[in-house]
């Protein structure tokens, strides 16, 4: 199993920040590779909401719950795909104006086996900071998402 750990500052609140990232529909407007969202339990957004995400040009299907929310400091989530499966938790904190999102995720892609763990977690961390930065640059340039 491949551990990605990291943090990212952003330059707006705390509860826009934690608004924004636990409702997945949002990640196409950061995360360019994920291609549609949808809610699968009704409103509101908290713990055991589940969505439907496609990633990729072959729109690879993904089931996502949270599995913790305490909002506006945890999330936690599970998410299932036939290629992988992922659990992580999101962590919020207030720093001056800024809010500081930690991540903490674990996962493997089917098969693996342990001598491309490495590759995984190199190949993964590069990934995670990629949508996180692009959150970032989301909320500092252009405001908040779609909240529910």
């Amino acid at each position: 199993m491949a551990h990605i750990t990291g943090h990212v500052r952003i330059a707006a609140p705390l509860e826009q920040v934690f608004d924004t990232v636990a409702d997945s529909r949002n990640e196409p407007s950061f995360n360019p590779a994920m291609t549609g969202v949808e809610l699968l339990t009704p409103p509101p957004i908290g713990l055991g909401t589940r969505f439907r995400a496609r990633l990729g040009r072959a729109s690879t299907e993904m089931l996502v719950e949270l599995t913790e929310f305490e909002r506006p400091h945890r999330l936690g989530s599970h998410t299932t795909s036939s290629m992988m499966d992922t659990s992580g938790t999101l962590t919020f904190a207030t720093e001056g104006d800024d809010t500081v999102m930690g991540l903490g995720l674990a996962g493997a892609p089917e098969g693996l086996d342990a001598a491309a763990r490495p590759a995984v977690r190199a190949l993964g961390g590069r990934l995670e900071r990629r949508i996180w930065t692009g959150l970032k640059h989301q909320l500092e340039t252009n405001g908040a998402a779609r909240s529910a």
